[in-house]
């Protein structure tokens, strides 16, 4: 095969021909003369006759199927149909160029440019769609998606999350947060990436302090967090638990006892102590005051000791006595018609009873104290008084003793006072009657616990019997 001819697929072209590997011109001899950035491609090429027009390369053969096909028309428009020609005779005549053929070559290649334009918009379309669908799909995904930190109790891990809030976050990382828990940010708030969200768990802590109990919550970890976090000063305090004490999530108890100031005054003499002591008694001791015998204190030694406090101690010493005491007898009363109204007669005398009681006494500072009672005993049962009460009218008057001066008579031996007694305690009444005189009239029990109109009944009697000698001092009133 020589370097003159080369193959050509579309008929007799010596395209390349002695051109191209033996006569080919040199540069500025017109091998690109009006070459693409001329008046044409390579010459008087296909964007110009429709062919590679005179330039060196040899013979054009070349012809576009359009362009092949207008030729056909325009030849069989303008001669007759003749015999086909050879394809020797083909081969050896080059084709002769066209009028109009350069224009018309860009008009048919406008025409398939266009007429292939749609299709190919079609064809692409769907493709960029797709393309942009799965771009702006990847944009919101990564858009979506965040790095959060976050720390549950103290432990801290960096996670990616689609959550939108941190309440999203908390129930996607399956977190069961109750009321004593705390959450920061709050619920709700809007999460960005790179925020961070603590959690921190409520734990139940079963506080004494200072005697007061209750019932606290925590998120602190250790004993000494939880001082902090409640507020509670430790400086000097007494703690249950060391204050390094890792509180579970069950929680603890803790019993504490700050540091107070108490003042206790024993022994004439006044003493301030600090002390955390759990009594009062502990402090009295921790005063170097002892507690002997029966020795106590202002307010219960058991006690808790407030801050602040003033604490008396008390010296006391004590015994015990025994006293014997009497136990009142009752009095009971019969009614007796036979007796005038207002004499009673004792038929049998009461008899007091008594009784053996043992009391505690006490020496206070020195202060003799109120006996106390410890226990009673009955020595001797009391035995009941029996009385008969009269109840038969009183006569009005006594033959040969009306018409005196009973009130003058009166009057002279007692003022006129029926429950006098004389300052011996012999007579007694209206009338000084003693004792004796009085029950042999008839009378019962004393003369002055009778009624003054009884009394006068029993005067008159007496003037019938003996006249007015009962009376030598004042007798004379009776007919004054």
């Amino acid at each position: 095969m020589s370097h003159g001819t080369s193959y050509d697929p579309y008929g007799v072209s010596e395209q390349y021909g002695d051109a191209q590997y033996g006569e080919a011109p040199q540069h500025g001899e017109g091998a690109y003369k009006d070459g693409p950035y001329g008046d044409g491609s390579y010459g008087d090429g296909p964007y110009g006759d429709g062919s590679y027009g005179d330039v060196r390369y040899g013979a054009d053969t070349y012809r576009p199927a359009y362009e092949a096909r207008a030729a056909a028309r325009q030849r069989s428009a303008e001669f007759p149909r003749q015999s086909p020609v050879s394809a020797a005779a083909q081969q050896a005549a080059p084709a002769a160029p066209r009028a109009g053929g350069r224009a018309e070559a860009r008009r048919a290649a406008r025409r398939k440019k266009s007429s292939t334009t749609p299709d190919t918009l079609r064809r692409l379309v769907p493709q960029a769609l797709v393309v942009a669908f799965l771009a702006g799909g990847t944009s919101a995904f990564v858009a979506q998606d965040k790095a959060v930190k976050l720390t549950v109790d103290g432990k801290e891990r960096t996670l990616h999350t689609f959550a939108d809030d941190v309440s999203e976050l908390v129930a996607d990382e399956g977190l069961a947060v109750g009321a004593h828990d705390v959450v920061a940010p709050a619920p709700g708030t809007q999460l960005a990436s790179g925020d961070e969200v603590v959690v921190r768990y409520g734990r139940p802590v079963h506080l004494t302090l200072d005697g007061h109990r209750r019932k606290v919550w925590t998120t602190a970890h250790t004993v000494d967090g939880a001082l902090r976090q409640l507020g509670v000063r430790a400086e000097g305090a007494y703690l249950s638990a060391s204050r390094s004490k890792r509180i579970a999530r069950e929680g603890l108890q803790l019993d504490i006892r700050t540091e107070r100031t108490v003042t206790i005054m024993a022994d004439g003499r006044e003493r301030t102590i600090r002390t955390n002591a759990a009594t009062v008694r502990e402090a009295v001791e921790q005063a170097g005051i002892s507690l002997r015998g029966q020795d106590t204190t202002s307010v219960p030694p058991a006690s808790f000791p407030r801050d602040g406090q003033t604490l008396t101690v008390m010296r006391v010493t004590g015994s015990k006595e025994v006293r014997e005491e009497p136990i009142a007898f009752d009095v009971q009363r019969t009614q007796d018609a036979s007796l005038f109204s207002g004499t009673e007669v004792v038929d049998k005398a009461g008899r007091q009873g008594v009784r053996r009681v043992t009391y505690a006494l006490r020496t206070v500072n020195g202060v003799k104290q109120k006996p106390r009672r410890l226990k009673t005993e009955v020595v001797r049962e009391p035995e009941t008084q029996l009385v008969r009460v009269g109840t038969k009218a009183l006569p009005s008057s006594v033959s040969g003793a009306d018409g005196l001066n009973w009130s003058g008579l009166a009057v002279c031996e007692s003022g006129g006072r029926p429950n006098i007694t004389d300052p011996s305690g012999t007579y007694g009444g209206l009338y000084q009657f003693d004792t004796r005189t009085w029950q042999a009239l008839g009378g019962s029990g004393r003369p002055q616990d009778a009624p003054a109109s009884e009394q006068t009944y029993r005067a008159k009697k007496l003037y019938v019997q003996r006249g007015a000698s009962p009376w030598p001092h004042c007798g004379g009133r009776l007919h004054g």
